[in-house]
């Protein structure tokens, strides 16, 4: 079993004709991902990488009976691309975009509310079932099948914490980058249950970073509801407060919440173990499994 994305999934790439698009349409077809159309407006009756181009998403989806889709659009356009992805409409959008307008995303968010489609991002590398498929810009070959569980904020994390656990022979059942933006569409919690209501997924690794409250609201989240036993992670332990460092979420306010140590002290009120380093999380896990 994985969560969201498996051997089944039917993917369009929207934005397939520009350079990112077609170089990660080729990498996720390597990987063995069924991508079975693009959808770029004005651009129908190409191919890309053999892969059929229609000129919107509904007809894509239609055609080639798609269920998802992975948005490699420019920032300024991919709010529209979100809200055709939204009206397809499409089970699965995974938003790669770094960059879109916080006012545009504010109104994606609204409509996502309306719908039963899961966005993971904006500002994410993707999700992953390894050996299945990999919609976004992970590296698949780092990852490797197994029973653990990873959800990310950040991509480079992801990759540090995969590589140690597949080098522990800890292999993972699925993946999830949700982003580093203010406004995203899958946040941990959203994520955490996914995992917890799946058979397969025996431990979750929870990788955070400083900014905003997610991780605390998280923690709560892990002690009333999970019975599968979490790790974590948190980056920006020296980050100074009121300094943005890297992702747009990644700011402390100075309110008491959202420093490395709130949110470490929140995870380990809930019987998370929070690991130092990256090679610390895995020892962890082993413990954990």
């Amino acid at each position: 079993m994985s969560v969201l994305v498996d051997d089944d999934t039917r993917v369009v790439v929207q934005g397939i004709t520009g350079g990112e698009g077609k170089f990660h349409t080729e990498q996720m077809l390597d990987y063995g991902t069924n991508v079975v159309a693009g959808a770029v407006p004005g651009k129908g009756g190409q191919e890309v990488a053999g892969v059929p181009v229609y000129d919107t998403v509904t007809q894509a989806a239609r055609e080639e009976d798609a269920d998802a889709s992975v948005v490699f659009v420019p920032p300024a356009f991919a709010g529209d691309a979100l809200f055709e992805a939204l009206d397809a409409p499409l089970d699965l959008v995974v938003a790669i975009t770094e960059g879109i307008p916080t006012q545009d995303m504010s109104r994606v968010y609204r409509r996502l509310q309306e719908t039963d489609t899961h966005l993971i991002g904006p500002n994410c590398p993707g999700i992953i079932t390894p050996g299945e498929a990999k919609l976004g810009i992970l590296p698949g070959n780092i990852f490797s099948s197994g029973n653990v569980g990873l959800i990310s904020r950040s991509g480079t994390l992801t990759y540090q914490i995969v590589d140690n656990l597949t080098n522990r022979g800890l292999g993972q059942s699925t993946a999830v980058g949700i982003g580093g933006d203010p406004i995203i569409g899958t946040d941990f919690i959203d994520a955490l249950s996914l995992f917890e209501a799946d058979d397969d997924t025996d431990a979750v690794v929870m990788c955070g970073e400083i900014g905003g409250e997610d991780e605390e609201e998280a923690a709560a989240y892990i002690g009333e509801h999970m019975d599968t036993p979490v790790a974590g992670f948190i980056a920006g332990r020296t980050a100074p407060p009121g300094k943005r460092m890297g992702h747009a979420g990644a700011i402390v306010s100075g309110s008491g919440t959202g420093t490395a140590e709130s949110k470490i002290s929140a995870l380990e009120a809930a019987g998370v173990p929070v690991g130092d380093t990256p090679e610390e999380v895995a020892d962890s896990v082993e413990d954990l499994l």
